[in-house]
């Protein structure tokens, strides 16, 4: 089956705007194809056009309902839009549980519109480890935006500023301790900060807390300072998307006139190259486990001749060879 596959024939047809090349690719991508090097060499030269905007914060804030609002709106523009939408696994099959892709049904038919649920197969961070390549898919395929809704599992969900060029963090009145309960994690990475569900009682506590945070913790990027706007909605009843553009719009133009998209984008590079290497030096390592070579150490370690420090440079040198 891999002899059939055509990937130069794949990729333009991703490109021509052809849905079931762009699933095709992002299949390859999630199932770790044996040509998947190939695969990625070839949609490489395509990439860098994308916005990339991620949607993060803690479960219950109407991530995905605020993502189909942003959809529409987008749309309204004229711009094509894919979104990745990371799901819990299944404990049973491992794939995602496609919640979202349920939740945003009325953009399905759109053309301009590409959703796709991916599975976080046990990483953690709130996205999975085939995101960063499928952005580059989508990136490729000529959308102009790429949406990413993260999982939310809270403080921990902090992969995607390493990711997005602009990160939404939302968050609701009345869930639990309001802003106390995720700024030690999630807070600290807002481009723009978006309290959906803002027709529910305590909506302005929530932004009074949020304007002390920021206050108090505010960033300074090159000298000068990005002031995390605070935008009001209600997803649900589709208010509030005009702003958040703006506001995405007004971050944009920040990061290009202060040079910060070109350092986010290699600060991407280097998280992707990363990531890449440590799961090849971990697939060698396991294939060393089947071996005599980790036994060996690890039964020195044990028996006292080695320190753990000493069979771990061991265990580099061997990987070297």
């Amino acid at each position: 089956m891999t002899g059939q596959l055509d990937v130069g024939e794949l990729v333009d047809r991703a490109r021509a705007g052809q849905p079931r090349a762009v699933s095709r690719l992002l299949s390859l991508v999630e199932d770790d194809h044996p040509r998947l090097r190939e695969v990625v060499r070839a949609l490489t030269p395509y990439t860098g056009n994308a916005q990339v905007i991620g949607l993060t914060g803690p479960p219950g804030v109407g991530k995905s309902t605020s993502t189909s609002m942003l959809l529409a709106a987008l749309r309204a523009q004229g711009k094509r839009v894919g979104v990745l939408a990371i799901d819990p696994s299944s404990p049973f099959t491992g794939g995602a549980l496609l919640g979202d892709r349920i939740r945003m049904a009325e953009h399905a038919t759109d053309p301009g519109v590409f959703i796709r649920s991916l599975a976080t197969r046990g990483h953690l961070g709130g996205l999975s480890w085939s995101t960063p390549q499928s952005v580059r898919v989508l990136d490729a395929a000529g959308f102009d935006v790429v949406l990413i809704e993260t999982v939310g599992v809270g403080q921990s969900e902090v992969d995607i500023v390493r990711l997005a060029d602009t990160v939404l963090v939302l968050l609701a009145p009345g869930a639990g301790d309001g802003v106390q309960a995720v700024k030690a994690g999630v807070l600290e990475i807002a481009d723009v900060f978006v309290v959906n569900k803002a027709d529910r009682d305590g909506a302005e506590t929530t932004v009074r807390e949020l304007k002390n945070m920021i206050a108090l913790s505010r960033r300074e990027l090159r000298g000068r300072r990005w002031r995390q706007p605070i935008v009001r909605t209600v997803a649900a009843q589709n208010q509030g998307a005009e702003e958040v553009l703006q506001a995405l719009d007004e971050h944009r133009a920040w990061l290009e006139s202060e040079g910060e998209l070109a350092s986010r984008r290699q600060i991407r590079a280097r998280t992707e190259v990363e990531a890449i290497a440590l799961r090849e030096l971990r697939s060698r390592l396991a294939d060393l486990g089947g071996g005599e070579a980790l036994e060996m150490l690890t039964k020195r370690v044990v028996d006292r001749e080695l320190d753990p420090f000493t069979a771990a440079d061991e265990l580099i040198r061997t990987l070297r060879r």
